[in-house]
């Protein structure tokens, strides 16, 4: 159940290129993170590209953007995030051509019992162990 923040310094993007991203980072975070896609929610936040600074200086030919995935604490191991954090580098360069010299991709971990959706946490979305007590 990642929530994705990708925020993208052209405002002018179009609407199929934004549909595209959508897309392609969705179908990473199933194939390398293993994230169920249909409660998987992308927002763009398209931003001037006059307020994008990298190095203290506004890029020139290149599209500043930053990419931030919220996903549950424990459930992905150090590889398969290191193979997302890879792929959606990738998807970002071909879908916004060249990127400045620094391209962010960030995982935020949340612990199950602070992190959910639909009104229930994860914590309580997990199969209970039949070990465990109540």
């Amino acid at each position: 159940m990642p929530f994705v923040r990708i925020t993208i310094a052209d405002p002018e993007l179009s609407p199929d290129t934004q549909a595209a991203l959508a897309a392609d980072i969705t179908g990473l975070l199933e194939k390398d993170l293993f994230k169920e896609p249909e409660v998987t929610v992308v927002h763009l936040n398209l931003v001037p590209a006059d307020r994008w600074f990298v190095g203290a200086t506004r890029p020139a030919q290149a599209t500043g953007v930053h990419l931030e995935v919220s996903i549950t604490l424990g459930t992905n191991t150090s590889q398969e995030k290191a193979a997302f954090i890879e792929h959606a580098y990738d998807a970002l360069n071909t879908r916004l051509g060249t990127l400045p010299g620094a391209a962010y991709v960030a995982l935020y971990e949340l612990d199950g019992e602070s992190y959910g959706y639909n009104g229930v946490t994860q914590l309580a979305r997990r199969p209970m162990d039949p070990t465990e007590k109540d």
